[in-house]
C-alpha cells in the first residue's frame, strides 16, 4: 500500500513503449504487424483527421486528444478519488488497533510470531472493511492504454506524424524541453495532491509521489516529442482534476464522518499463538504432568 499507484501507472506505461518497440517489424524500411496495423494506422487516421481540424497541426491533435482523454477519464478519477477517501477515513479510524499490531509485530521473536501478527493486521482490514489497494482500480490506466500505444506506435511509424513540428519542436525527435516540462506538470501536480491530508500521511507519500515525475523524466528524455507532449498536457490536466477533487474533499469527509457515526467499532483481532514445535510441546506435556503428580500427591499427604 505504500507504493504510489501512480508510480505504477507510470511505470506500466513506459514498459508498454518498451514492448511496443520490439512488436513492429519492417521489411524493406516499411512497418507492419498486428501493432502497426491494428494500433499505428489507425492511430494515423485519428492524428490526421484531428490535424485537419487545427489547420494541418499535428501538436494541436495532440493537445486535443489527450483533452478528450483526461474529460472522459474525469468522473471515474472524481469516483475513485472518493473511494480513496473513504479507505483513508477508515484507515484513520483503525489507526490505533494498526499502531499495536505493529508493535507486536516489532516485537515478535520468531517467524510464526510475525506470521501471526500480519495475519491479524490483514484481518483488521477485512472486518473494517478496507481494501487493500487503498481503493484505486486501473480502468483510467486501462483506458489510456490503447490511446498511448496508437498515439506511441503512430509518431514513430507514420511519415506525417514523425515529421511535424509544433512551436519549432520537431514531434518525432526527442526533446528536453517537453521533457522538463513533463517532469514540473506531474511534479506540481504531485504537490497538489498532498494538500489538505495529514502531516504523518504527507511524509508517507512524499518519496513515492517523486518516483512519477522522475519516471516520466526519463522516459520522455528518450521518446519521442509527440509523446512528451502528450504527458505534459496531461499533467496540467491532473492538475485541474486535482484541484477540482481538493475543492470537494472536506464536503466528503463530512459526508463519510456522519456515515461513520452510526459504524460499530473497529473490530481489534488478536494474533494466533503458533503452533509450539515438537520439541517444546513434549517438554511443556512433561512439565504439566509432573506439577499434576506433585498437586496430587500433596492432596494425598493432607488427607
Amino acid at each position: 500500500m505504500k507504493i504510489s499507484k501512480k508510480f505504477s501507472a507510470t511505470a506500466a506505461l513506459a514498459g508498454l513503449a518498451l514492448v511496443l518497440s520490439g512488436c513492429v517489424q519492417t521489411k524493406n524500411g516499411k512497418p507492419y504487424g498486428f501493432v502497426y496495423d491494428y494500433l499505428a494506422v489507425p492511430g494515423q487516421h485519428v492524428m490526421d483527421w484531428l490535424a485537419s481540424i487545427f489547420s494541418g497541426s499535428y501538436g494541436w491533435a495532440i493537445i486535443i486528444l489527450t483533452v478528450i482523454v483526461r474529460m472522459v477519464l474525469l468522473p471515474i478519477m472524481v469516483k475513485q478519488m472518493r473511494n480513496a477517501t473513504i479507505q483513508q477515513e477508515k484507515i484513520s479510524m483503525i489507526r490505533p488497533q494498526m499502531a499495536a499490531l505493529q508493535k507486536q509485530q516489532k516485537a515478535a521473536k520468531t517467524q510464526e510470531e510475525q506470521a501471526a501478527a500480519g495475519q491479524a493486521m490483514m484481518a483488521l482490514y477485512r472486518n473494517n472493511g478496507i481494501s487493500m489497494t487503498g481503493g484505486i482500480g486501473c480502468l483510467p490506466l486501462l483506458i489510456q492504454m490503447p490511446i498511448f500505444a496508437a498515439l506511441y506506435a503512430a509518431i514513430r511509424y507514420s511519415p506525417e506524424l514523425s515529421k511535424a513540428v509544433f512551436m519549432n519542436i520537431p514531434l518525432g525527435k526527442a526533446s528536453w524541453i517537453l521533457a522538463l516540462l513533463s517532469f514540473l506538470s506531474y511534479l506540481l501536480q504531485s504537490y497538489l495532491s498532498m494538500l489538505g491530508l495529514p502531516q504523518e500521511q504527507k511524509k508517507q507519500m512524499r518519496y513515492t509521489l517523486l518516483l512519477s515525475p522522475v519516471m516520466i523524466l526519463f522516459f520522455t528524455m528518450n521518446s519521442p516529442a509527440g509523446l512528451g507532449l502528450y504527458f505534459f498536457v496531461g499533467g496540467l490536466f491532473a492538475c485541474l482534476q486535482t484541484l477540482i477533487i481538493n475543492f470537494y474533499r472536506p464536503r466528503i469527509r463530512r459526508e463519510i464522518k456522519e456515515k461513520m457515526k452510526d459504524q460499530p467499532a473497529p473490530v481489534m483481532p488478536t494474533p494466533v499463538k503458533p503452533a509450539a514445535k515438537p520439541e517444546q510441546a513434549a517438554a511443556e506435556t512433561h512439565t504439566h504432568n509432573r506439577n499434576r503428580n506433585r498437586n496430587a500427591g500433596k492432596q494425598q499427604h493432607h488427607h
